[in-house]
């Protein structure tokens, strides 16, 4: 899980500057047309997530579980905004999909991390 914990989180951290433009371009388009959405904003609000979610999953590499816990809320709180406010930003949508998928992996690796913790208490 090392090896994934860091690619994910360059990857999160080079996300981070594609989602901030979209995220300006769909701000101002919703802004000039008045509509009412909100698909901008939250892609701010992901994009910053996803920007602390790598810098953590960065740091937190070796394993530790309160760094695996930081990466479910950090990750999990963008996946839930990206999905629920995506609206006509529909590229949202896979970023909070890629959010999805590091949650999914950083419950996988808490899980591992305990049942290696029991195993050497035993």
């Amino acid at each position: 899980m090392k090896v994934w914990k860091l690619v994910s989180g360059i990857l999160s951290i080079v996300l981070f500057f594609v989602v901030m433009l979209q995220s300006c371009a769909a701000g101002l388009l919703n802004t000039m047309e008045a509509n009412g959405e909100s698909g901008g904003t939250a892609g701010v609000i992901v994009g910053l997530m996803m920007l602390s979610g790598g810098i953590v999953s960065i740091a937190a590499r070796k394993g530790s579980k309160g760094g695996n816990i930081a990466l479910i809320v950090l990750f999990g709180i963008a996946t839930l905004v990206g999905f629920a406010l995506a609206g006509n930003y529909v590229d949202l949508n896979i970023w909070a999909g890629w959010c999805a998928i590091n949650v999914v992996f950083a419950i996988i690796s808490l899980i591992k991390g305990n049942k290696k913790e029991v195993e050497t208490e035993n």
